[in-house]
Order: C-alpha cells, then sequence, then structure tokens
C-alpha cells in the first residue's frame, strides 16, 4: 500500500471512528409532586397543560406508568436507587443511615451512578422527600444529607419561606403552615408565579440549566416542583382558566368495602376546610377540584419554561428530558382526597421521556410500566453500562415502537401489597385479605372478583411476590 493509500485509509478510519462516538446526553429530570394523569395530553380535556402535551407531542407519553408507592418518600426511593425499598416517608433517610453504618451493603444512587461516570449532578426543589434533600427539624441541616454522594449540589430555594420545610407547604407571600387547621386548603392570589414556593425553584432550575450549558462536562438536573401538592395554592390567572370550564363528574365517588386501603383522607381533611367536606358537598368538591386543576397548570407554566431555557442555550437536542409524577391523586374516587391507597388513582402518574430514540414521536406506549425503569432506560439512553443492582427494564424498546408490550408493575404499602398488570389489579393485604379487580370489566376497581376468580389471584400474589423478592 502506497503512503497516499494509507494515509486516506488511516483518515477513513478516523472518520467512522468519530461518527461512531457521541457527545454523552445531560439529563433534565422533571418531578411533580401529587400529580395525577390530569393532563390534556393523558385524556383530561378540559386541563390547560399545553407545555407538558408539548413533551408528550415531541416525545413519549407512557399512559400506563405506575408508581411503586403511593407516598412521596417510598416512590421517590424507587425512582432514585433503581430498587424496591421501605413503603414510609423516612426510606431514603433510613438508606443514609445504613451508608454510614454499613456502606459495603447499599448500592449506588441514579444520580450517584450518573456521576460516577463524568456526569455533574444537581437537584432543585422538592427531588428527594424533602425539598432540598436535608434533615433536621426546618430540613435545612447539612449534617444530614438525605441522599449522600448523590449530588454536586443540592439546592433549595426557600425565598420567603425561610426553609424548606415552610416552603413545602407554603402559601402566598410567605405564608407558612403553623397549625393545618389554620392553612386555607386552597387559595388563588393575584401576582407573578414568585408568590407560590414553585416560583423560586424554577427560577433557580433556569440559571442552573445556563450555568450548567457553559461546563464542559454532561450533566445530570433534577427539578422538583412541589405543586400540585397540597396546600393547592397557585396565582388567580391560573384558576381563571376553569372559569365557566365544566368538569367532567366523579366517577366512583361510593366509599368501597372491606378489604379495602380506603382512608379518611387525614391529610386532606386537616386543612383548613370551612367546615366542608367534599363527599357530601358536591359544590366544595368542585372547587377543590378546580384548584387542583390550576395548580398543574401553574406546574405547566414552569415546565415550559425549563424546556425553554434548553433551547435558548443550545443543548435541548443534546438533553434527554423525563417529567415524572410521584404518585396519582384521588380527587373523590373511591371517597378519597389525596393518595396513600392501593387503588389505580393513587398509583397511576404520568411519564413522558423526550430523546432522539424516540421513534413514531407523539405516539402514546400504552403498555403497563413502573417507576423502577427510570433508571435503566436513563442508562441506556446515555450510554452508560446499567448496573446489576438497578431492577427495573429499559424502557428503550418501547421509545423505538410504542406498540411493544409493558408488563406488570408493583406497589406497596406497609399493611398491603399490589400488582398490576394489563387486565387486572391484585391488593393481596398482610392479614390474608384478597382484592382482584378486571379493568376489562365495566365496574373496573368497584367489583372485588377475588373468590369468583381464585385461581387468578394465586397466581398474580405469586408474581407479585417474586417481583418484590428479586432485591433481597
Amino acid at each position: 500500500m502506497s503512503l497516499h493509500n494509507f494515509r486516506y485509509s488511516l483518515f477513513a478510519l478516523l472518520l467512522i471512528a468519530c461518527s461512531a462516538w457521541a457527545a454523552p446526553k445531560n439529563v433534565l429530570l422533571i418531578c411533580v409532586d401529587d400529580l395525577r394523569p390530569e393532563l390534556k395530553s393523558f385524556g383530561a380535556d378540559y386541563i390547560h397543560s399545553p407545555n407538558i402535551d408539548k413533551l408528550a407531542a415531541t416525545g413519549r407519553a407512557f399512559t400506563r406508568h405506575y408508581v411503586n408507592a403511593p407516598s412521596c418518600g417510598p416512590s421517590r426511593y424507587t425512582l432514585l436507587t433503581g430498587q424496591y425499598g421501605p413503603p414510609h416517608n423516612g426510606a431514603l433517610f433510613a438508606r443514609a443511615e445504613q451508608l454510614a453504618t454499613k456502606p459495603e451493603t447499599v448500592d449506588p444512587s441514579m444520580p450517584e451512578w450518573f456521576r460516577k461516570n463524568g456526569y455533574t449532578t444537581v437537584s432543585v426543589g422538592k427531588v428527594s422527600h424533602h425539598p432540598g434533600g436535608r434533615g433536621g427539624r426546618d430540613w435545612d441541616d447539612p449534617s444530614q444529607p438525605e441522599m449522600p454522594n448523590a449530588w454536586d449540589k443540592h439546592l433549595m430555594p426557600s425565598a420567603e419561606w425561610q426553609h424548606p420545610r415552610g416552603a413545602m407547604h407554603g402559601l402566598a407571600h410567605g405564608s407558612i403552615r403553623k397549625k393545618a387547621s389554620e392553612h386555607a386548603l386552597y387559595e388563588a392570589v393575584e401576582g407573578p408565579n414568585s408568590i407560590y414556593p414553585d416560583g423560586p425553584i424554577a427560577q433557580e432550575g433556569l440559571k442552573q440549566i445556563e450555568s450548567l450549558a457553559k461546563a464542559d462536562k454532561p450533566f445530570f438536573l433534577a427539578v422538583g416542583l412541589i405543586r400540585p401538592h397540597l396546600p393547592f395554592g397557585a396565582p388567580k390567572r391560573f384558576l381563571d382558566l376553569y372559569e365557566g370550564v365544566e368538569l367532567p363528574p366523579i366517577p366512583h365517588p361510593e366509599k368501597p368495602g372491606k378489604p379495602s386501603t380506603w382512608h379518611g383522607s387525614g391529610e386532606f381533611m386537616k386543612y383548613q376546610r370551612w367546615g366542608k367536606n367534599p363527599n357530601n358537598d358536591p359544590k366544595f368538591a368542585d372547587e377543590v377540584r378546580r384548584h387542583y386543576a390550576a395548580c398543574v397548570s401553574y406546574v405547566d407554566e414552569h415546565v415550559g419554561m425549563l424546556v425553554e431555557k434548553l433551547e435558548a442555550c443550545g443543548i435541548a437536542e443534546d438533553t434527554i428530558i423525563v417529567l415524572w409524577g410521584d404518585h396519582g391523586w384521588h380527587l373523590g374516587e373511591h371517597a378519597i382526597w389525596g393518595k396513600h391507597a392501593l387503588f389505580e388513582e393513587s398509583l397511576h402518574a404520568p411519564l413522558i421521556v423526550v430523546a432522539p430514540e424516540v421513534e413514531q414521536t407523539g405516539t402514546a406506549a400504552g403498555g403497563v410500566v413502573e417507576t423502577i425503569d427510570i433508571f435503566p432506560t436513563l442508562c441506556d439512553l446515555a450510554g452508560l453500562k446499567t448496573p446489576d443492582f438497578a431492577s427495573g427494564r429499559s424502557l428503550l424498546p418501547m421509545l423505538q415502537n410504542p406498540a411493544v408490550a409493558g408488563h406488570a408493575a408493583v406497589a406497596y404499602r406497609s399493611k398491603a401489597k399490589t400488582i398490576r398488570t394489563d387486565r387486572y389489579r391484585l391488593i393481596a393485604h398482610n392479614d390474608g385479605g384478597k382484592e382482584l379487580y378486571d379493568h376489562q370489566s365495566p365496574g373496573k376497581e368497584t367489583v372485588n372478583i377475588a373468590e369468583a376468580k381464585p385461581d387468578i389471584a394465586k397466581a398474580l400474589e405469586k408474581h407479585l411476590k417474586a417481583k418484590l423478592n428479586r432485591d433481597k
């Protein structure tokens, strides 16, 4: 081979190598608290959610995504560790304590895994259970990190609300919940986005995107928005969007029989409700639902701001975007106002992924998936090795083809566990009680067929135990 041909061949090989190599993708993870799939892109036509709907149109919406626990702490544990965990809100703090005493028994978290692989990791707002990710009386003690080794920076701009605990349940202009019974259940005050806690959180998120975009390393940025968590407070212009809008009837509003994970909506009922109960006051129920919707639209505007900042910084095409709701929320179904049950409404939450690998953009995936799948999915999309301890299944095949089948999803509380398949939901109580619901029947989760279909209940319970035991 002549020297000229050798140089030409070498140059061609270098071109091939360079084209095969792609710069690592950034990750923007947007966590939204208490967001049920009450979005236009998920079928709720009366909801004003144009920015989240745009994400669904440019990526993949998973319309049957289920969380692994109907509470903030344990649900975020599965998201951030890729493992099933304790059923209580202190799950991540318990992991931190174990990490301090027996570090060899604790696997890296998802952000820590990305950090070990060369990413700058930053959290803003409520990503783990406590906004800002710290313990202590006011959730701002730097000596008590909720997720040690996870974040290069974990930020919570408390602004007028003094500290993260104050912002978590804050109302307009720095109002902090002292006695829940004296703190309004809902509120809509005139003013800019900054008069409620998500305004400063979103602004800090924008600041971090701008800073990270200038760095020479890929980033993993998680921004956690608090609304529509109680109390339902948002600037009045968002409530005005629903003036005169007819809301659909509340499906199956009756209290279920036993056995059941029904509860008395204690988190909701402890707020100042002006002597009203939405279970027997339709007008009040309507007002509650409108204020919830206003909070959804308030959050939606912040989602749009974050995505627009990626575009303005010229990094949108280099960034994987995940929008995730940490669990569902009952708005009167089964006579529940809140989460904490194992019914569909507590566990069904939005999931949207935007990435170059998405084919047939805008087409939703209808297969059943679960939160624990997000860790391996992000590893695949970012070109990282998926660790053996991440228990979920990558959703990459469903991103490439929305018709690919899903898989069963499990969830748990302290006294019961559930599994959701394409057709059935089984809820197995620790005391032996069973609930089995057929989602192909008109009654869905109002008619318990466990005694009529014992073989199906037994098979599903076996599958449930096998999935939960996989991590042990």
